[in-house]
């Protein structure tokens, strides 16, 4: 369904809507940083060097550096639910929805619970957020009909997964990358050693810059099991809204200009 969840012009098809919809969020998505996002980086970035403590980076960089390792190489992440073929798009976007929908109640859930336990329990939340949201992924590729036995295909879901959470800045290229990947795929070999042409510590750095306030303020005692829900729903649901563009550009083949 569409994402912006205005009425269909009865002379429009699905797919002409969704263009439309894919416009929209592409402009959102591209725009130059303005004032207030620039200031913003700049508290987000203090925030994160000055407050955040470098236990909580030791984990995140940890357990970054072994996602790239587990879904790149490793299948655990591979879900048993079928691949979908043969369906139209509506039908698609109403499936992943609902998933959305699941994996937003199933962060929550678990942000209150870690947020709840103290400073601990809040470090620990960090590993298991990222789990949650790669598992949403690899289930909404079987959705749009992209199977995740291919490691190429699981290589496009990291890209999904940096463009949610990168700056504005590094936006535009990763967007190129992902507007072009039935291309780029071909490129790349077979085997999995193409893991080295891409800049994982960049995604890292991104990603933890991405954590920004909501997650902090888990860290502080008395708020974790309020904002741990709060920033794990938001965060699910920001990954859902880029990962289902990102498929819908694929299935139309890119936007009109």
């Amino acid at each position: 369904m569409p994402l912006y969840r205005d009425p269909i012009n009865n002379d429009q098809t699905y797919d002409e809507y969704v263009r439309a919809d894919l416009n929209r969020w592409v402009r959102k998505l591209l725009q130059r940083p303005g004032l207030v996002e620039r200031t913003s980086k700049v508290i987000q970035t203090k925030i994160n060097d000055k407050i955040i403590p470098e236990k909580v980076h030791t984990v995140i960089t940890a357990t970054v550096k072994g996602l790239v390792k587990s879904v790149v190489f490793g299948l655990e992440y591979i879900p048993n639910s079928p691949i979908i073929y043969g369906v139209k798009l509506q039908e698609r976007d109403q499936a992943a929805q609902k998933l959305l929908t699941k994996y937003r109640k199933i962060a929550a859930a678990e942000g209150a619970g870690t947020g709840a336990g103290g400073f601990t329990l809040a470090v620990a939340d960090f590993p298991a957020l990222i789990v949650i949201k790669m598992k949403f992924l690899f289930e909404l590729a079987h959705i749009y009909g992209f199977s995740t036995e291919d490691y190429r295909e699981r290589l496009f879901l990291l890209y999904v997964f940096q463009l949610a959470f990168s700056s504005q800045e590094k936006r535009p290229e990763l967007y190129k990358v992902i507007l072009n990947w039935d291309k780029t795929r071909e490129s790349w070999p077979v085997e999995k050693e193409s893991l080295q042409q891409v800049n994982w510590e960049q995604f890292q750095r991104e990603y933890r810059d991405a954590i920004d306030f909501r997650k902090t303020l888990q860290l502080i005692p008395g708020l974790g099991a309020i904002i741990g829900a709060w920033a794990n729903y938001g965060l699910v649901d920001d990954l859902g809204i880029v990962g289902m563009n990102c498929y819908r550009l694929r299935i139309l083949g890119g936007i009109k200009s």
